[in-house]
């Protein structure tokens, strides 16, 4: 009997095939494998697109520099109507005192009556001019979250001024003065700019952008 023999109850033991050690989870301070992720392709929903304006590809994110200057005009305007509207009423103010004066010194008579007229009218120009100023502060505020009719409205509000502004210029011809010369052509400027930010492709998107 040969140790050769399997049979062999006195041979060596029959080898046995190697055994693959299990797999040891992973412990603490190990890294991960992250998750696979299928990618986005056919049959995933893609993320919606928003139409863009001529020569661009996308809504505008931030306000456009056109947009910009538009509302730092309609600030400046804002100040410069405040400024009028308050000189007015000081000045409504001064020719009443003076006629309620000329009534104590004179009596009641025609020059106190107009000077009583002209404080009423120059009363209502000051108001109007303070009331337009509340105006374009909210125009240029509601850039930011406003939509068609802000954008409408200033484009109006721009075509109205430079169309006050070419009367100016004409009166300003007319009486040869240079400073409401200058002052007519700013605004004729001013509202020039304010209706072509309106008008512009970049305007329209502007305000045409999603909001959430």
């Amino acid at each position: 009997m040969s140790f050769g023999d399997p049979n062999n109850p006195y041979g060596p033991p029959p080898q046995q095939p190697p055994v693959a050690p299990p797999a040891a989870p992973p412990g603490y301070g190990y890294p991960q494998a992250p998750p696979s992720v299928p990618p986005q392709g056919y049959g995933y929903p893609q993320q919606p697109a928003y139409p863009g304006y001529p020569g661009g590809n996308m809504m505008p994110q931030t306000m456009p520099g056109l947009m910009m200057t538009a509302r730092v005009l309609l600030f400046i305007v804002a100040g410069v109507q405040v400024l009028i509207g308050i000189f007015a009423i000081f000045g409504a103010a001064t020719i009443n005192d003076a006629s309620n004066a000329g009534e104590d010194t004179f009596g009641n008579n025609g020059l106190s009556d107009i000077g009583h007229d002209s404080a009423g009218i120059i009363f209502v120009i000051a108001l109007l001019f303070l009331a337009l100023a509340g105006l374009s502060i909210t125009l240029g505020v509601k850039f930011s979250r406003g939509g068609q009719g802000i954008r409408i409205t200033t484009m109006v509000y721009g075509i109205i001024g430079s169309l006050f502004g070419v009367l100016g210029l004409i009166n300003a011809s007319n009486a040869n003065s240079s400073a409401a010369l200058v002052f007519a052509l700013l605004w004729i400027g001013f509202g020039g700019v304010m209706a072509a930010a309106m008008i512009a492709p970049s305007g329209a998107a502007w305000f045409n952008r999603p909001r959430y």
